[in-house]
């Protein structure tokens, strides 16, 4: 079955078909027909399966060729990182329209998002933040909305949108077209769609044989010591046939950590985080998906962005807070109907979370092996090669370490031979130390015979007796 079969347009099939697009995932099979007639839809796939384009072909397609300036089509979405991802694919499905997409979220100044507004945008992808700071300054109007969708509804709730999502609903027109999308369905949501959709088909694009988890994805859990990860890590990055690989830590802090400690390895990593800006974080991710990167340390706060078909690793650095979340990391790898790679590491503290994740997901993983980098397990599981080590290049040690680690004579000897460069500018350096010996010498048993107030010798540092002495003056001379 093509696009075409579903009733696609020949515009947007060729746009597709540009980027060897050509077959239509389940989801976009079941969707597509019924979203162009109107139908209002709730779209339930696991992540990966192509749920931007079931809504978003039916979207363009019944703006028309070329729509009328203005707002007609708002699509809601959690996430900055999933904001952009959207609006590339609807902008590549619509490249050989006069159709116009805007992205509208947080972290980017407003003037330019506003200036699309102003030119005609027809599609408005965005945060509901940001949405409603702009609806409220009456520089983004949502009446004239004919098609509304949510994407990631279940993820709107886990960060709290749900109140924002209601407003961003009363500010359309109740006859619209509404599409809900969602890799798992929460009452809430169910909730929300009842009061917010007419008459919605509840479509589920799963095989009934398959599990939660997806058959495509290959899920290796180990038990491991914190200490230890990130040589594990190290290792897991030399597998044969590893591709893109996206770890996920728990916190911004362990996220910038590992970038530091893999880039130390010789790997080359990015990261996407929330202590980063936002033009940091679409560098970082805009690297990663053109392959100059080929590491991406992550926080959950990207992880419904990164739509990177051809990763072939997941990794994360500490075990999820829950089974959808478990999920949502785990299908960045394995898209598009490839397959890939899940790797959790279980800390000791966090065998209680692992137990409700194993139960719910039915993964029959209820102990995880434990595991550090010379278990000979890793190697088989991940197909690493044998002798692999967690580094690709030697440490450099900083100058101030290599000065530390020198024997203290050697420190010494170091020292006097700066000493002894101030001394080339003046006597040698025998001749130096007997005339300084000699005066001090000389001086101190006339101070005794004559009962002359004494001198205060000046503190001398660099050895000991006439050496010393001469060392300072000469210092000090050469200081002057």
């Amino acid at each position: 079955m093509t696009f075409s079969d579903l009733g696609v347009e020949a515009d947007l099939v060729d746009a597709l078909a540009s980027k060897g697009i050509i077959e239509p995932f389940p989801i976009q099979t079941q969707t597509i027909p019924l979203a162009l007639s109107g139908q209002d839809i709730i779209g339930q796939a696991k992540t990966g399966t192509g749920k931007t384009f079931g809504f978003g072909l039916p979207l363009i397609q019944r703006l028309g060729g070329d729509p009328a300036p203005g707002v007609k089509a708002l699509v809601v979405v959690p996430t900055r990182e999933l904001c952009v991802q959207v609006t590339e694919d609807l902008e590549l499905a619509a490249s050989n329209r006069p159709t116009k997409i805007v992205s509208i979220y947080g972290g980017k100044a407003y003037e330019g998002q506003v200036e699309q507004l102003k030119a005609g945008a027809q599609i408005v992808v965005g945060t509901p933040g940001r949405l409603l700071d702009l609806a409220s300054q009456r520089l983004l109007s949502l009446a004239d909305v004919q098609v509304m969708v949510l994407d990631e509804a279940d993820k709107m709730l886990d960060l709290g949108f749900l109140p924002d999502i209601e407003k961003l609903f009363s500010q359309t027109k109740p006859t619209r077209h509404t599409m809900l999308f969602s890799a798992t369905m929460p009452g809430p949501i169910v909730a929300l769609a009842r009061r917010f959709m007419t008459k919605p088909i509840h479509i589920r694009a799963t095989d009934p044989d398959e599990g939660l988890t997806q058959a495509n994805i290959k899920h290796v859990v180990y038990r491991a010591h914190a200490l230890d990860k990130d040589e594990v890590i190290g290792r897991i990055l030399q597998a044969e046939g590893r591709g893109k690989t996206v770890i996920f830590t728990r916190t911004k802090r362990a996220a910038a950590k590992l970038v530091e400690e893999l880039g130390d390895r010789g790997y080359n990593a990015g990261a996407v985080h929330g202590d980063m800006s936002q033009e940091a974080r679409e560098r970082s991710m805009a690297a990663f998906k053109a392959g100059k990167r080929d590491v991406l340390i992550a926080t959950d706060v990207a992880a419904r962005g990164i739509d990177v078909n051809d990763v072939t690793h997941v990794i994360n650095h500490t075990v999820p807070d829950d089974h959808d979340t478990y999920l949502h990391r785990a299908g960045r790898t394995g898209r598009a109907g490839k397959t890939g790679i899940a790797v959790t590491f279980v800390d000791w503290a966090d065998m209680h979370k692992w137990a409700l994740i194993n139960r719910a997901l039915e993964m029959g993983i209820p102990e995880p092996v434990e595991t550090y980098s010379s278990s000979p397990h890793l190697y088989a599981d991940l197909d690493i090669p044998e002798g692999s080590k967690g580094r690709l290049k030697a440490t450099p040690i900083p100058r101030v370490e290599k000065e530390a680690a020198r024997p203290p004579r050697e420190r010494s000897r170091g020292g006097s031979g700066s000493t002894g460069g101030g001394r080339s500018s003046g006597a040698p350096s025998g001749a130096g130390r007997s005339e300084a010996g000699s005066s001090a010498g000389t001086a101190s048993s006339e101070g005794e015979r004559t009962g002359a107030p004494r001198r205060r010798r000046r503190r001398r540092s660099g050895g000991s007796g006439g050496a010393s002495g001469a060392g300072s003056t000469t210092g000090t001379s050469a200081a002057e």
